[in-house]
C-alpha cells in the first residue's frame, strides 16, 4: 500500500504558542504527529509538507489596507467588496484600488471565503516560517535512510490568499505559483491512502482537502484519511472545520487518529 502523508502548514507561527497566529492545540497536534512519523516512518511511501510563505505586505495583512482616517484594520477583520467600493477600506497604495476591488469581488463569486485580514504570519525567512521543531526532527529521521520530504510552498503572491496547496483562492494568470500545482497533484495521484494532518482544519487543511476532492472526485476521496488529533481549527472558525469534515466524510473521507492509523 502506498501511504502518502500530507502535512499542511506545520509552522511555528501556527503551532508554537508564541506564534503570531497560534492555533490552540496545534502544538500537541504536531507532537502527536511527530510521534507517528517516528513510529511508522517505514510505512510512508511519501511525505509532503506544505509551507505558508508570505510577504509582510500582502492583501490579507493589515498594512495593505487603511480606512478614511489612515488606520489599518485589526487582525480578523472581514472586508467585503462593497466596503472596498465604498472606500470604507481602501488600499494603502491608491493605485492598487482597481485590482483589490476585483479580488474581493472574485472571492465573493467563488463563495468559499471572505477576505480575512490575518496577523502577519509565516513571513519568508522568519522563525515563524520554520517547521515546528518536534516534527522537523521527526522528518529528518524519516529522511535519514535516504527518503526525501516533498516541501510545497504557497502564498508568496501578495495579490491572493493561498489556503489550498492545490491552487490559490483567486488564480493570477501571470503567476504560475498561484495556478494548479501539477507537481503536487502528481505526487499524490498514485497513492492508495492519503493521510491528512496539519493546520488549520478550518482553513488551509480544509481548502486543500476540498480541492483534492474536487480535482480527483469521490473515488479518490475514499482514499483520504483525516488524522483528527493532528489538526485544529482557528479560534472563531470552528464551524468551518465542522462543515468541511461533514462534507468530505459524506463523500467518503475516513477519520482516524495518530494512535490507530497504521496500527
Amino acid at each position: 500500500m502506498k501511504v502518502h502523508l500530507v502535512i499542511i502548514d506545520p509552522q511555528n507561527d501556527f503551532c508554537d504558542s508564541s506564534g503570531s497566529l497560534f492555533v490552540p492545540g496545534a502544538d500537541e497536534d504536531m507532537n502527536r504527529l511527530a510521534s507517528l512519523v517516528d513510529r511508522k516512518f517505514d510505512k510512508f511511501y511519501d511525505i509532503s509538507v506544505t509551507l505558508d510563505s508570505h510577504q509582510r505586505f500582502d492583501i490579507a495583512h493589515p498594512t495593505f489596507w487603511k480606512d478614511a482616517d489612515g488606520n489599518h484594520p485589526s487582525p480578523f477583520t472581514l472586508i467585503t467588496s462593497q466596503e472596498v467600493r465604498d472606500q470604507i477600506w481602501r488600499p494603502a497604495i491608491p493605485s492598487h484600488f482597481k485590482r483589490a476591488l476585483a479580488y474581493t469581488e472574485a472571492l465573493e463569486v467563488n463563495a468559499k471565503y471572505q477576505l480575512c485580514i490575518w496577523p502577519p504570519h509565516c513571513l519568508i525567512g522568519s522563525w515563524g516560517h520554520n517547521v515546528y521543531p518536534a516534527l522537523h526532527a521527526a522528518l529528518e529521521r524519516f529522511e535519514a535512510p535516504g527518503a526525501v520530504t516533498n516541501y510545497v510552498t504557497k502564498g508568496s503572491n501578495i495579490w491572493t490568499e493561498h489556503y489550498s496547496a492545490v491552487q490559490a483562492e483567486v488564480v493570477d494568470p501571470n503567476d504560475p505559483t498561484t495556478q494548479l500545482n501539477a507537481r503536487f497533484i502528481q505526487t499524490i495521484s498514485d497513492s492508495d491512502i492519503v493521510a491528512l494532518a496539519g493546520e488549520a482544519s478550518s482553513h488551509c487543511l480544509a481548502s486543500t482537502a476540498k480541492d483534492i476532492a474536487d480535482h480527483f472526485g469521490d473515488d479518490f476521496v475514499r482514499k483520504i484519511v483525516l488524522l483528527e488529533d493532528a489538526t485544529s481549527p482557528v479560534t472563531g472558525f470552528e464551524s468551518q472545520a465542522t462543515d468541511f469534515i461533514n462534507d468530505l466524510t459524506a463523500r467518503g473521507m475516513k477519520i482516524s487518529n495518530t494512535q490507530d492509523f497504521l496500527a
